[in-house]
């Protein structure tokens, strides 16, 4: 049986088409940020936030009112979630070491593990301030080592949002911004009059600040594209359509273009996620959001054998997936393209959002073809580094070298190993022609 694709969202066109509009106003926006600078930025905070204090940069004692400002409880459950996804990137950072190994008799190569010197990290903000992005990005960079984290989020109601402040602080950032969009991650990557550069973006966003990260690549470096949030639900008929229906629409309420999709090998479930989610609309309070998000960018697909579910789920590669079918583990052997895996019915990916540890900033639009999500290691930068320490390998290695330098047609690299040879060869046999 072929794959049924029962419910479709937008086409191909239509998404391409609102791609190329926002990545024409971020093109303009980001020019206009590069030339005015703080001037740029101020008329932007102004015109979509409606704010515009004396200085974007919070001091330590606007720091230490917001935190006044967040209950008791929150405290601690910010603290318990931090605690996690702490010990988490810890134990990922202890997994990458510092290498050094002797090659051969004289030469030692290795590498080192040093964390990129400035991270400006994104938290988004308006409709739903997600105070667990504070943790995902500062703290990640924190454990992994960064000296300078400068950390911006957008006001709510006008002023700084008390829970983010309090996360990004506790998190270690060493700068906190009260400003959004496409003006925070350009100020941060361009720079202003009175912000200083950084080296590095990360954290997710809507598709104005993901497109913001991609045309600022390469002028800085870069987490991963994270644009809107994905969720992908593989089932079968070991559990029910309430259950695939919540897990669908609680990632579709993060805004109106958030895709959704179930994959499922039975069409009395597909039919019955359907009508649940008709029914969790009638009663959700975000539905205005969720019921755009499915309605545009909802997929159902109908599948025969559970190799169709896995290679429909691969092409795909969302962001999120949530797999609950008698064989969860299978899945988990053999999935390869995604940002990560929610395995079995007692997990879910708002746990992976706020608290279990993982990281919650994650690949979309595909991209988990080619990266993983935000991690301990993507604030670090491998690099390598060699030395050779008698004058027989100096010798040795440079005749070798000297000649493969010859056959590429570079004499002056050839001539920079030669210079070795002539100088510290003596009597010593090239290790080629001692293998003639």
């Amino acid at each position: 049986m072929a794959i049924e694709h029962l419910k479709q969202s937008k086409s191909e066109l239509e998404k391409a088409e609102e791609d190329a509009r926002t990545r024409a106003t971020v093109e303009d926006t980001l020019e206009d940020i590069e030339t005015r600078g703080d001037a740029a930025v101020r008329d932007l905070s102004a015109k979509f936030d409606g704010y515009t204090p004396d200085q974007f940069r919070l001091t330590q004692s606007e720091i230490d009112a917001a935190i006044q400002n967040v209950s008791t409880r929150d405290m601690a459950d910010i603290k318990f979630a931090q605690t996690q996804i702490r010990r988490f990137a810890e134990a990922q950072r202890a997994s990458m070491q510092d290498i050094e190994v002797e090659t051969l008799p004289g030469v030692i190569l290795g590498h080192k593990n040093i964390p990129v010197q400035s991270v400006g990290c994104y938290v988004p903000g308006g409709k739903f301030p997600m105070v667990a992005s504070a943790h995902m990005s500062v703290l990640t960079a924190n454990v992994a080592g960064v000296p300078r984290i400068i950390a911006s989020a957008p006001p709510v109601d006008g002023k700084p949002h008390p829970a983010i402040v309090a996360a990004m602080h506790l998190g270690g950032a060493h700068e906190i911004l009260c400003l959004g969009g496409i003006q925070a991650v350009g100020a941060m990557a361009l720079g202003t009059e009175t912000i200083d550069p950084v080296h590095m973006l990360v954290g997710p966003g809507n598709a104005f600040v993901a497109e913001a990260k991609r045309q600022l690549f390469g002028r800085v470096g870069i987490d991963l594209f994270a644009g809107p949030t994905e969720t992908m639900v593989i089932a079968d008929t070991t559990v029910d359509a309430e259950l695939c229906a919540t897990d669908l629409l609680g990632q579709a309420e993060h805004g109106y273009n958030s895709p959704a999709c179930l994959i499922t090998n039975s069409r009395k479930l597909a039919q019955n996620t359907l009508t649940e989610i008709e029914r969790l609309l009638t009663i959700l309070p975000t539905a205005e959001t969720a019921r755009a998000s499915w309605d545009d960018y909802g997929d159902i697909y109908l599948c025969d054998t559970y190799d169709e579910m896995l290679n429909t789920a691969n092409d795909l590669a969302y962001e999120h997936v949530q797999v609950m079918t008698d064989r969860d583990d299978w899945f988990l052997e053999h999935m390869q393209s995604y940002g990560a895996l929610f395995l079995g019915a007692r997990t879910n990916v708002a746990n992976g959002d706020k608290v279990i540890g993982t990281n919650h900033t994650l690949p979309t639009k595909k991209a988990g073809r080619y990266t993983g999500g935000l991690w301990v290691g993507k604030f670090l930068k491998t690099h390598s580094y060699q030395k050779i320490t008698t004058d027989e390998a100096a010798a040795n290695i440079g005749a070798i070298g000297s000649r493969l330098c010859i056959l590429e047609g570079f004499v002056g690299h050839a001539e920079q190993c030669n210079i070795r040879v002539r100088r510290y060869g003596g009597k010593n046999v090239p290790y080629g022609e001692a293998a003639e």
